[in-house]
């Protein structure tokens, strides 16, 4: 539960803790308030006029999107991230929220939970590159969101290394867990489409310059994170081709795997089935039955059906069934 407050003027970066009197010096603000308390809450929406509507947006469950305020412009994007461990990749795609309201000189960044792309950013102001506020609240803002959109790529690297390697598992050997992998991808992938699609609609509003808050020298930085958007979507549509393409081989696979096995079932019966019929027709003894009076009868009657089986099985073997 942290509010810290920046403020880059001519002499450099300084640390601020009037919130009110931070956003009317001179120079870019910064104030970055994460897992804040209602009181700290309040304080910063008291002191740069924050709607209650878009703070209950950056702590609810709501889609990426830009909406301009009369001194402001909000910008709420979501950040992913994996999670190690042993589990499924389904279970390890973690989403945080970050809320960016961008103001003429002054920017306000509100995280529900710590978000690492914020994290980097911060720390290059603070430490490596403190000028970095002086391009104003809006470059920074898309230092922000650059990071945030940087993170989907490491995501869909990862998603891709996972469908080569099921594709690889499809190929070679298809296990009974490989539609469940496939499945699973499907539904990652549909995740990530999910915050791209409004994200890239949010970054558009701000590529093309829509609120004035977002000056021309800024608007070629975000039309470049919204064609990397573009890009990150397109990869999405790739690779749920690539997972459609894998599950159709894999239930070719299975397909082909169960004809196989109907196959030799069908040359077993068909083999035992005359067999069967000539030990039933002579198994019912009947008293006036010629052959079994016959000295030779039972091993005319073996050797008859070993010919008869030898016979379907080389028929068999030349239609490649066997």
């Amino acid at each position: 539960m942290t509010v810290d407050c920046v403020v880059y003027a001519a002499d450099g970066l300084a640390e601020w803790t009037d919130l009110a009197a931070a956003r009317d010096a001179a120079g870019t603000t910064w104030v970055r308030v994460t897992a804040p308390t209602d009181a700290e809450l309040d304080r910063v929406t008291e002191a740069y006029d924050l709607h209650s509507l878009e703070v209950e947006d950056v702590l609810g469950d709501v889609r990426p999107k830009t909406e301009e305020y009369d001194e402001h412009t909000f910008v709420l994007v979501k950040a992913a991230t994996l999670q190690g461990g042993d589990v499924a990749f389904a279970d390890e795609l973690r989403v945080e929220q970050a809320g960016l309201f961008v103001g003429d000189d002054w920017l306000v960044t509100l995280e529900p939970e710590r978000v690492a792309a914020l994290d980097e950013v911060w720390e290059r102001v603070h430490r490596e590159e403190p000028r970095l506020a002086s391009r104003g609240p809006d470059f920074t803002a898309y230092r922000c969101l650059d990071g945030v959109v940087d993170g989907y790529f490491s995501i869909l690297d990862d998603i891709e290394d996972d469908i080569e390697a099921v594709e690889d598992e499809v190929v070679d050997a298809a296990g009974d867990d490989v539609l469940e992998r496939i499945n699973d991808l499907r539904r990652d992938l549909l995740s990530v489409r999910r915050l791209l699609w409004p994200t890239r609609e949010a970054a558009g509003a701000l590529a093309r310059g829509d609120p004035e808050q977002i000056g021309e020298d800024a608007e070629k930085y975000y039309r470049d994170v919204y064609d990397h958007l573009v890009q990150l979507v397109d990869l999405v549509e790739t690779y749920r081709d690539l997972t459609s393409g894998a599950r159709d081989v894999y239930l070719n696979a299975l397909s082909m795997s169960t004809n196989d096995a109907m196959k030799k079932l069908t040359v077993v019966a068909t083999v035992i089935l005359p067999l069967t019929f000539v030990a039933g027709v002579y198994g019912m003894n009947f008293e006036h039955m010629p052959e079994l009076g016959w000295r030779y009868s039972y091993p005319a009657v073996m050797v008859g059906m070993a010919a008869m089986a030898a016979i379907l099985v080389a028929y068999f073997r030349r239609e490649d069934w066997v």
